[in-house]
């Protein structure tokens, strides 16, 4: 079936996201697991990425946690640590796309402010057509609500976008609604299936 636009999440296919691999770095893995088990840090960065004020989320957190305030506050002082490094692969195939005329969306569970800090780093973020950004929209995916805002704003019929996600549930989501998916695992696997879709003629 014909694609009209590409739809690339961002964590994990075009910027590695991976807070685990930074805590463990910075305090070792065994203080990082019981840090994660006592301090709900995943529960706080999902209401930053529905719209909660990134620096006051963190700060209110080490309030309430004052045995990990230190380990908290990295969250904010070295956040971009957490969000690294590029992908290159990935923003070449997206930049190819762009070259073949092919439409090229964002769709992206992101915080305001930390959206606005990873674009100052990561220029392939303003290299989109439009984007699709949770913390300014108020909702995240997998709920279907953000995936109507794309179809309502963007015009694009459903089965006429292809999304790529790293996440089988966010990728699910877009299935019920009509729309054509690739689970990420790289960017080999994302290039294979635009050749196939005829938008490259070979991974570039």
């Amino acid at each position: 079936m014909a694609v009209d636009a590409v739809v690339f999440d961002i964590g994990n296919v075009l910027i590695e996201w991976h807070p685990e691999r930074f805590y463990d770095a910075e305090i070792g893995a065994e203080r990082r697991k019981e840090l994660f088990a006592t301090v709900p840090l995943e529960k706080m960065n999902l209401e930053v990425d529905r719209g909660a004020p990134f620096r006051a989320s963190v700060e209110a957190l080490a309030t309430a946690h004052p045995d990990w305030s230190v380990e908290i506050m990295l969250w904010h002082d070295r956040w971009i640590d957490m969000a690294s490094p590029a992908i290159d692969e990935s923003a070449v195939l997206l930049r190819a796309l762009k070259k073949q005329g092919v439409s090229v969306f964002a769709l992206s569970n992101f915080g305001i402010e930390t959206f606005a800090f990873a674009e100052t780093v990561y220029p392939i973020l303003t290299e989109f057509d439009r984007r699709w950004i949770s913390g300014h929209l108020g909702v995240i995916k997998p709920d279907p609500a953000i995936y109507q805002l794309l179809e309502d704003q963007s015009g694009v019929p459903a089965d006429r976008l292809l999304f790529t996600d790293d996440r089988p549930d966010n990728i699910s989501a877009a299935e019920l609604r009509g729309w054509q998916t690739h689970l990420f695992e790289g960017p080999s696997g994302l290039s294979r299936r635009l050749v196939e879709e005829g938008f490259l003629e070979r991974a570039p």
